[in-house]
């Protein structure tokens, strides 16, 4: 479900009580420890941390006018979404979190290539999230596109 909020408060604001908390709790937790370079908005009607043209400014390849996304967060119909490129686009990375996932959680692990999804929000992993948010700095973020673009 895609919002048309024009601002990460504006965002918050729309969800379902039973999501604000939660959501309210992650973007800060995201803000707090999110590698250092990157901004908060909104992409893709989420709330996105991205890569800004000031430190990128090539964009996101598909359409280069936005900024190179990183991670996004979204209160989907039934979960709440966390999408981290960094997972999909490094194996080690992704590994380590589903290894690490049990520690963390009781509920089974729900997750795409980038996607985490939280059926059960009374228990999200936010330790584990923070953990996550120090494994990648944006200059490796930028190497490992920029090398998985020019393979194209």
């Amino acid at each position: 479900m895609q919002s048309d909020s024009t601002s990460p408060d504006d965002y918050i604001s729309q969800l379902p009580e039973d999501r604000k908390a939660p959501i309210t709790k992650l973007h800060n937790l995201i803000k707090d420890h999110m590698p250092k370079g990157l901004e908060a908005g909104m992409g893709y009607g989420m709330l996105a941390y991205y890569v800004p043209k000031s430190i990128y400014p090539n964009g996101y390849h598909c359409k280069p006018f936005p900024p190179l996304p990183f991670i996004n967060l979204a209160s989907q119909k039934n979960f709440i979404a966390l999408y981290h490129s960094g997972m999909y686009a490094k194996k080690e990375l992704y590994d380590w979190f589903v290894s690490e996932y049990p520690k963390h959680s009781k509920y089974k692990l729900d997750m795409g290539k980038s996607c985490v999804r939280f059926k059960k929000i009374d228990d999200i992993p936010y330790d584990l999230i923070e953990q996550l948010l120090g494994k990648m700095t944006v200059e490796e973020w930028i190497d490992i596109y920029e090398t998985a673009l020019n393979k194209k």
